[in-house]
């Protein structure tokens, strides 16, 4: 997904709230991935989950239910 896809998915509006609040932890903590990771700045790319936020999610459904 874009980061305008992950921001509009979970309701936020302020792209410097969302890196640094989201978008950077996520990264960091190797839940999601960037589908360039040789350019992080190139515009078009994509966030992924990775096999951990992959377990993650599934956790988290898990859990709701």
């Amino acid at each position: 997904m874009s980061r305008s896809e992950l921001m509009e998915a979970m309701g936020l509006k302020n792209r410097s709230h969302f890196a640094k609040n989201y978008l950077e932890p996520a990264l960091s903590d190797a839940i999601i991935e960037i589908t360039v990771p040789d350019s992080p700045r190139y515009r078009n790319h994509k966030c992924r989950l990775t096999s951990k936020g992959e377990a993650l999610k599934q956790q988290l459904l898990h859990d709701k239910q």
